[in-house]
Protein backbone atom coordinates (compact mmCIF):
# COMPACT_ATOMS: atom_id res chain seq x y z
CA UNK A 1 0.00 0.00 0.00
CA UNK A 2 2.86 2.38 0.77
CA UNK A 3 3.91 2.13 -2.90
CA UNK A 4 0.45 1.98 -4.48
CA UNK A 5 -0.75 5.29 -3.07
CA UNK A 6 1.63 7.20 -5.36
CA UNK A 7 -0.10 5.67 -8.38
CA UNK A 8 -3.36 7.47 -7.61
CA UNK A 9 -2.50 10.31 -10.02
CA UNK A 10 -1.89 7.75 -12.79
CA UNK A 11 -5.26 6.14 -12.09
CA UNK A 12 -6.93 9.56 -12.02
CA UNK A 13 -5.57 10.41 -15.49
CA UNK A 14 -6.73 7.10 -16.97
CA UNK A 15 -10.21 7.43 -15.45
CA UNK A 16 -10.43 11.04 -16.70
CA UNK A 17 -9.68 9.96 -20.28
CA UNK A 18 -12.69 7.64 -20.22
CA UNK A 19 -15.13 9.64 -18.11
CA UNK A 20 -14.61 12.98 -19.87
CA UNK A 21 -15.47 11.41 -23.24
CA UNK A 22 -18.73 9.74 -22.16
CA UNK A 23 -20.99 12.63 -23.18
CA UNK A 24 -22.74 15.75 -21.98
CA UNK A 25 -21.98 16.90 -18.40
CA UNK A 26 -19.43 14.16 -17.70
CA UNK A 27 -16.43 16.56 -17.85
CA UNK A 28 -18.27 18.92 -15.49
CA UNK A 29 -19.14 16.15 -13.05
CA UNK A 30 -15.59 14.82 -13.13
CA UNK A 31 -14.09 18.23 -12.32
CA UNK A 32 -16.48 18.77 -9.42
CA UNK A 33 -16.00 15.20 -8.16
CA UNK A 34 -12.21 15.40 -8.40
CA UNK A 35 -12.14 18.74 -6.58
CA UNK A 36 -14.34 17.44 -3.77
CA UNK A 37 -12.25 14.26 -3.57
CA UNK A 38 -9.13 16.39 -2.96
CA UNK A 39 -10.70 18.84 -0.51
CA UNK A 40 -12.61 16.26 1.55
CA UNK A 41 -9.60 13.96 1.51
CA UNK A 42 -7.44 16.74 2.98
CA UNK A 43 -10.03 17.55 5.62
CA UNK A 44 -11.25 14.08 6.64
CA UNK A 45 -8.19 11.85 6.33
CA UNK A 46 -5.75 11.77 9.22
CA UNK A 47 -2.42 13.54 8.81
CA UNK A 48 0.36 11.51 7.21
CA UNK A 49 3.36 12.30 9.38
CA UNK A 50 5.02 8.89 9.03
CA UNK A 51 8.54 8.70 7.65
CA UNK A 52 8.86 5.34 5.92
CA UNK A 53 11.79 3.47 4.46
CA UNK A 54 11.49 2.00 0.96
CA UNK A 55 13.55 -0.81 -0.53
CA UNK A 56 12.33 -0.65 -4.15
CA UNK A 57 12.73 2.98 -5.18
CA UNK A 58 12.04 2.13 -8.84
CA UNK A 59 8.38 1.61 -7.91
CA UNK A 60 8.37 5.15 -6.49
CA UNK A 61 9.85 6.67 -9.66
CA UNK A 62 7.67 4.62 -12.02
CA UNK A 63 4.39 6.57 -11.53
CA UNK A 64 6.16 9.79 -12.51
CA UNK A 65 7.69 8.21 -15.59
CA UNK A 66 4.45 6.66 -16.87
CA UNK A 67 2.45 9.82 -16.12
CA UNK A 68 4.31 11.64 -18.91
CA UNK A 69 2.91 9.66 -21.87
CA UNK A 70 -0.52 9.37 -20.22
CA UNK A 71 -0.87 13.09 -19.58
CA UNK A 72 0.28 13.82 -23.15
CA UNK A 73 -2.39 11.46 -24.50
CA UNK A 74 -4.96 13.15 -22.26
CA UNK A 75 -3.80 16.61 -23.37
CA UNK A 76 -3.98 15.80 -27.09
CA UNK A 77 -7.41 14.24 -26.51
CA UNK A 78 -8.60 17.56 -25.09
CA UNK A 79 -6.93 19.45 -27.94
CA UNK A 80 -8.86 17.37 -30.49
CA UNK A 81 -12.16 17.76 -28.61
CA UNK A 82 -11.84 21.56 -28.72
CA UNK A 83 -10.34 21.66 -32.19
CA UNK A 84 -11.93 22.03 -35.58
CA UNK A 85 -10.10 19.26 -37.43
CA UNK A 86 -11.75 16.34 -39.22
CA UNK A 87 -11.20 12.73 -38.06
CA UNK A 88 -7.49 12.08 -38.29
CA UNK A 89 -4.84 9.58 -37.28
CA UNK A 90 -5.06 10.62 -33.61
CA UNK A 91 -8.86 10.27 -33.34
CA UNK A 92 -8.68 6.97 -35.23
CA UNK A 93 -6.00 5.78 -32.81
CA UNK A 94 -8.33 6.56 -29.90
CA UNK A 95 -11.24 4.78 -31.53
CA UNK A 96 -9.27 1.68 -32.48
CA UNK A 97 -7.16 1.42 -29.33
CA UNK A 98 -9.57 2.52 -26.57
CA UNK A 99 -12.97 2.37 -28.30
CA UNK A 100 -13.40 6.08 -27.53
CA UNK A 101 -15.16 8.20 -30.16
CA UNK A 102 -13.63 11.67 -29.90
CA UNK A 103 -15.97 13.06 -32.55
CA UNK A 104 -18.95 12.11 -30.36
CA UNK A 105 -17.18 13.49 -27.27
CA UNK A 106 -16.56 16.79 -29.08
CA UNK A 107 -20.13 17.15 -30.31
CA UNK A 108 -21.68 16.24 -26.94
CA UNK A 109 -19.82 18.91 -24.90
CA UNK A 110 -21.97 21.62 -23.38
CA UNK A 111 -20.69 25.13 -22.69
CA UNK A 112 -20.31 24.18 -19.04
CA UNK A 113 -18.32 21.09 -20.04
CA UNK A 114 -16.04 23.26 -22.17
CA UNK A 115 -15.24 25.51 -19.23
CA UNK A 116 -14.64 22.74 -16.71
CA UNK A 117 -12.62 20.55 -19.07
CA UNK A 118 -10.16 23.39 -19.67
CA UNK A 119 -9.97 24.00 -15.91
CA UNK A 120 -9.43 20.29 -15.28
CA UNK A 121 -6.71 20.11 -17.94
CA UNK A 122 -4.85 23.07 -16.46
CA UNK A 123 -5.13 21.47 -13.02
CA UNK A 124 -3.82 18.15 -14.30
CA UNK A 125 -0.83 19.71 -16.07
CA UNK A 126 -0.09 21.88 -13.05
CA UNK A 127 -0.29 19.10 -10.44
CA UNK A 128 0.46 15.87 -12.29
CA UNK A 129 2.87 17.45 -14.77
CA UNK A 130 4.71 20.33 -13.14
CA UNK A 131 4.99 18.75 -9.68
CA UNK A 132 6.73 15.53 -10.83
CA UNK A 133 8.70 17.77 -13.20
CA UNK A 134 9.82 19.76 -10.17
CA UNK A 135 10.86 16.57 -8.41
CA UNK A 136 12.87 15.31 -11.38
CA UNK A 137 14.70 18.51 -12.39
CA UNK A 138 16.20 18.66 -8.91
CA UNK A 139 18.09 15.47 -9.81
CA UNK A 140 20.76 17.37 -11.70
CA UNK A 141 23.15 14.41 -12.07
CA UNK A 142 20.56 12.01 -13.51
CA UNK A 143 20.16 12.67 -17.25
CA UNK A 144 17.08 10.46 -17.67
CA UNK A 145 15.22 12.11 -14.79
CA UNK A 146 16.18 15.55 -16.09
CA UNK A 147 14.91 14.55 -19.55
CA UNK A 148 11.52 13.43 -18.21
CA UNK A 149 11.26 16.40 -15.83
CA UNK A 150 11.92 18.97 -18.55
CA UNK A 151 9.30 17.43 -20.84
CA UNK A 152 6.80 17.67 -17.99
CA UNK A 153 7.60 21.39 -17.65
CA UNK A 154 7.33 21.93 -21.41
CA UNK A 155 3.58 21.29 -21.21
CA UNK A 156 3.16 24.59 -19.37
CA UNK A 157 5.84 26.49 -21.35
CA UNK A 158 7.84 26.64 -18.14
CA UNK A 159 11.44 25.77 -18.98
CA UNK A 160 12.41 28.73 -16.76
CA UNK A 161 11.32 26.74 -13.72
CA UNK A 162 14.11 24.18 -14.12
CA UNK A 163 16.64 27.01 -14.03
CA UNK A 164 15.24 29.72 -11.74
CA UNK A 165 13.68 27.40 -9.17
CA UNK A 166 16.74 25.20 -8.72
CA UNK A 167 19.42 27.91 -8.87
CA UNK A 168 17.43 30.99 -7.81
CA UNK A 169 14.44 30.28 -5.61
CA UNK A 170 16.24 27.81 -3.34
CA UNK A 171 18.93 30.42 -2.70
CA UNK A 172 16.62 33.44 -2.36
CA UNK A 173 13.51 32.01 -0.67
CA UNK A 174 12.05 34.43 1.87
CA UNK A 175 13.96 37.42 0.49
CA UNK A 176 12.35 40.39 -1.23
CA UNK A 177 14.13 39.51 -4.51
CA UNK A 178 12.59 36.02 -4.70
CA UNK A 179 9.75 35.97 -7.27
CA UNK A 180 8.14 32.91 -5.63
CA UNK A 181 7.81 34.40 -2.13
CA UNK A 182 4.53 36.30 -1.75
CA UNK A 183 4.35 39.33 0.51
CA UNK A 184 1.74 39.63 3.24
CA UNK A 185 -1.57 40.78 1.78
CA UNK A 186 -0.28 40.57 -1.81
CA UNK A 187 -3.03 40.14 -4.39
CA UNK A 188 -2.95 36.57 -5.69
CA UNK A 189 -3.64 37.53 -9.32
CA UNK A 190 -1.01 40.28 -9.33
CA UNK A 191 1.43 37.81 -7.77
CA UNK A 192 0.84 35.28 -10.56
CA UNK A 193 1.77 37.80 -13.26
CA UNK A 194 4.69 39.25 -11.28
CA UNK A 195 6.09 35.80 -10.54
CA UNK A 196 5.80 34.55 -14.13
CA UNK A 197 7.53 37.62 -15.57
CA UNK A 198 10.31 37.80 -12.96
CA UNK A 199 11.00 34.05 -13.07
CA UNK A 200 11.55 34.25 -16.83
CA UNK A 201 13.86 37.23 -16.42
CA UNK A 202 15.82 35.67 -13.55
CA UNK A 203 16.11 32.33 -15.36
CA UNK A 204 17.66 34.06 -18.38
CA UNK A 205 20.13 35.94 -16.17
CA UNK A 206 21.13 32.71 -14.40
CA UNK A 207 21.49 30.79 -17.67
CA UNK A 208 23.48 33.55 -19.39
CA UNK A 209 25.84 33.72 -16.42
CA UNK A 210 26.37 29.96 -16.41
CA UNK A 211 26.97 29.87 -20.19
CA UNK A 212 29.47 32.71 -19.88
CA UNK A 213 31.41 30.92 -17.14
CA UNK A 214 31.50 27.76 -19.28
CA UNK A 215 32.57 29.80 -22.33
CA UNK A 216 29.56 28.65 -24.36
CA UNK A 217 27.47 30.48 -26.93
CA UNK A 218 24.09 31.88 -25.99
CA UNK A 219 22.61 30.74 -29.31
CA UNK A 220 23.09 27.01 -28.86
CA UNK A 221 21.23 23.95 -27.60
CA UNK A 222 23.41 24.14 -24.49
CA UNK A 223 21.20 27.09 -23.56
CA UNK A 224 18.53 25.39 -21.43
CA UNK A 225 16.07 28.21 -22.03
CA UNK A 226 16.23 27.94 -25.83
CA UNK A 227 16.11 24.13 -25.71
CA UNK A 228 13.18 24.37 -23.29
CA UNK A 229 11.25 26.66 -25.61
CA UNK A 230 11.86 24.18 -28.45
CA UNK A 231 10.24 21.41 -26.42
CA UNK A 232 7.16 23.55 -25.85
CA UNK A 233 7.07 24.51 -29.53
CA UNK A 234 7.02 20.81 -30.45
CA UNK A 235 3.98 20.19 -28.22
CA UNK A 236 2.32 23.32 -29.61
CA UNK A 237 2.95 22.14 -33.18
CA UNK A 238 1.53 18.69 -32.40
CA UNK A 239 -1.53 20.38 -30.92
CA UNK A 240 -1.98 22.25 -34.19
CA UNK A 241 -1.65 19.05 -36.23
CA UNK A 242 -4.17 17.22 -34.03
CA UNK A 243 -6.72 19.96 -33.34
CA UNK A 244 -6.05 22.75 -35.81
CA UNK A 245 -5.83 26.39 -34.76
CA UNK A 246 -8.60 25.98 -32.18
CA UNK A 247 -6.90 23.00 -30.57
CA UNK A 248 -3.55 24.78 -30.47
CA UNK A 249 -5.08 27.82 -28.78
CA UNK A 250 -6.74 25.58 -26.20
CA UNK A 251 -3.38 23.98 -25.43
CA UNK A 252 -1.83 27.40 -24.91
CA UNK A 253 -4.72 28.36 -22.61
CA UNK A 254 -4.30 25.13 -20.60
CA UNK A 255 -0.55 25.77 -20.38
CA UNK A 256 -1.15 29.27 -19.01
CA UNK A 257 -3.67 27.96 -16.47
CA UNK A 258 -1.23 25.25 -15.39
CA UNK A 259 1.57 27.78 -14.95
CA UNK A 260 -0.77 30.07 -13.02
CA UNK A 261 -1.76 27.21 -10.70
CA UNK A 262 1.90 26.49 -10.05
CA UNK A 263 2.29 30.10 -8.96
CA UNK A 264 -0.73 29.71 -6.66
CA UNK A 265 1.07 26.79 -5.03
CA UNK A 266 4.23 28.93 -4.78
CA UNK A 267 2.08 31.70 -3.30
CA UNK A 268 0.84 29.34 -0.59
CA UNK A 269 4.17 27.65 0.13
CA UNK A 270 5.95 30.80 1.37
CA UNK A 271 3.15 33.35 1.80
CA UNK A 272 4.25 36.14 4.14
CA UNK A 273 7.35 34.35 5.41
CA UNK A 274 10.47 36.44 5.77
CA UNK A 275 14.18 35.73 5.87
CA UNK A 276 16.70 38.35 6.84
CA UNK A 277 19.36 38.91 4.14
CA UNK A 278 22.43 36.81 4.90
CA UNK A 279 20.50 34.39 7.08
CA UNK A 280 20.49 30.64 6.43
CA UNK A 281 17.43 28.99 4.83
CA UNK A 282 15.70 27.16 7.66
CA UNK A 283 12.61 24.89 7.93
CA UNK A 284 10.71 27.89 9.34
CA UNK A 285 10.88 29.66 5.95
CA UNK A 286 8.31 27.35 4.33
CA UNK A 287 4.73 26.45 5.17
CA UNK A 288 4.56 22.73 5.77
CA UNK A 289 1.65 20.31 5.47
CA UNK A 290 1.14 16.62 6.19
CA UNK A 291 -2.38 16.44 4.75
CA UNK A 292 -2.67 13.01 3.21
CA UNK A 293 -4.46 13.71 -0.07
CA UNK A 294 -2.34 16.70 -1.08
CA UNK A 295 0.82 14.84 -0.10
CA UNK A 296 -0.04 11.87 -2.34
CA UNK A 297 -1.02 13.89 -5.42
CA UNK A 298 1.88 16.33 -5.02
CA UNK A 299 4.58 13.73 -4.28
CA UNK A 300 5.23 15.11 -0.79
CA UNK A 301 6.18 18.58 -1.98
CA UNK A 302 3.88 19.49 0.91
CA UNK A 303 6.79 18.60 3.20
CA UNK A 304 8.27 21.82 1.99
CA UNK A 305 10.35 22.68 5.01
CA UNK A 306 12.35 19.50 4.51
CA UNK A 307 12.60 20.11 0.76
CA UNK A 308 14.16 23.55 1.29
CA UNK A 309 16.48 22.26 3.97
CA UNK A 310 17.90 19.56 1.65
CA UNK A 311 16.78 20.00 -1.96
CA UNK A 312 18.63 16.85 -3.06
CA UNK A 313 16.29 14.55 -1.12
CA UNK A 314 13.88 12.38 -3.13
CA UNK A 315 10.20 12.92 -2.41
CA UNK A 316 9.95 9.74 -0.30
CA UNK A 317 12.91 10.86 1.83
CA UNK A 318 11.41 14.18 2.94
CA UNK A 319 10.74 14.59 6.65
CA UNK A 320 7.31 15.42 8.08
CA UNK A 321 8.70 18.20 10.31
CA UNK A 322 5.87 18.48 12.81
CA UNK A 323 7.60 21.44 14.45
CA UNK A 324 7.67 23.50 11.25
CA UNK A 325 5.12 26.24 10.43
CA UNK A 326 1.96 24.42 9.30
CA UNK A 327 -0.63 25.38 6.70
CA UNK A 328 -4.22 25.46 7.97
CA UNK A 329 -5.23 22.87 5.34
CA UNK A 330 -3.60 20.78 2.64
CA UNK A 331 -1.81 22.45 -0.26
CA UNK A 332 -4.45 21.60 -2.86
CA UNK A 333 -7.26 22.75 -0.59
CA UNK A 334 -5.42 26.03 0.03
CA UNK A 335 -4.98 26.39 -3.75
CA UNK A 336 -8.76 26.53 -4.14
CA UNK A 337 -9.13 28.90 -1.18
CA UNK A 338 -6.42 31.30 -2.42
CA UNK A 339 -7.71 31.33 -5.98
CA UNK A 340 -11.45 31.60 -5.41
CA UNK A 341 -11.79 33.17 -1.95
CA UNK A 342 -8.62 35.27 -1.43
CA UNK A 343 -10.26 37.29 1.35
CA UNK A 344 -10.66 34.15 3.49
CA UNK A 345 -7.15 32.99 2.56
CA UNK A 346 -5.67 36.24 3.92
CA UNK A 347 -7.74 35.98 7.10
CA UNK A 348 -6.74 32.35 7.70
CA UNK A 349 -3.07 33.07 7.07
CA UNK A 350 -3.00 36.30 9.13
CA UNK A 351 -3.45 34.24 12.30
CA UNK A 352 -0.73 31.83 11.18
CA UNK A 353 1.63 34.73 10.42
CA UNK A 354 1.16 36.24 13.87
CA UNK A 355 1.98 32.81 15.29
CA UNK A 356 5.06 32.64 13.04
CA UNK A 357 6.26 36.10 14.12
CA UNK A 358 5.93 35.14 17.78
CA UNK A 359 7.36 31.62 17.65
CA UNK A 360 9.72 31.36 14.67
CA UNK A 361 11.03 34.77 13.55
CA UNK A 362 14.43 36.11 14.55
CA UNK A 363 14.78 39.71 15.79
CA UNK A 364 15.74 40.92 12.31
CA UNK A 365 12.88 39.00 10.73
CA UNK A 366 10.41 40.48 13.23
CA UNK A 367 11.45 44.00 12.17
CA UNK A 368 10.91 43.14 8.50
CA UNK A 369 7.62 41.43 9.36
CA UNK A 370 6.29 44.55 11.08
CA UNK A 371 7.03 46.56 7.93
CA UNK A 372 5.12 44.07 5.79
CA UNK A 373 2.26 44.00 8.30
CA UNK A 374 1.96 47.78 8.00
CA UNK A 375 1.66 47.56 4.20
CA UNK A 376 -0.46 44.40 4.06
CA UNK A 377 -3.89 46.01 4.15
CA UNK A 378 -4.99 43.25 6.55
CA UNK A 379 -6.48 44.69 9.75
CA UNK A 380 -5.37 41.80 11.96
CA UNK A 381 -1.74 42.27 10.87
CA UNK A 382 -1.85 46.06 10.94
CA UNK A 383 -2.97 45.88 14.57
CA UNK A 384 0.31 44.10 15.38
CA UNK A 385 2.34 47.16 14.37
Amino acid sequence: MKYLKYYISTLTLVVAIYVCTLGTYYPTLFFIGFSMFIILGDILLSQDDHEREYENTFLLNLPMYINLPIILVYLFMVVFMYGDSLPNAFSNFFLNSFNIDLIYARESMSILDSIFLVALSGLFIGTMGTVPGHELVHRKKDKFDMFIGNWFLSMSWDCAFAVEHVYGHHKNVGLAIDPATAKRGENIYAFIIRAIVKEQKDAWLIELDQLKRRDMSVLSLYNRMIFGYLRSIIITALSFLIGGVGGMLIFLLCAFIAKSLLEVINYSEHYGLIRAPGGMVQPRHSWNSNSTMSSIYLYNVTRHSSHHEKANLKYWELRAYEGAPMMPQGYLTMLYVALFTPYFFHRMMAKKLIEWDNNYATKKEKILALEQNKNSGIRLLIDQV
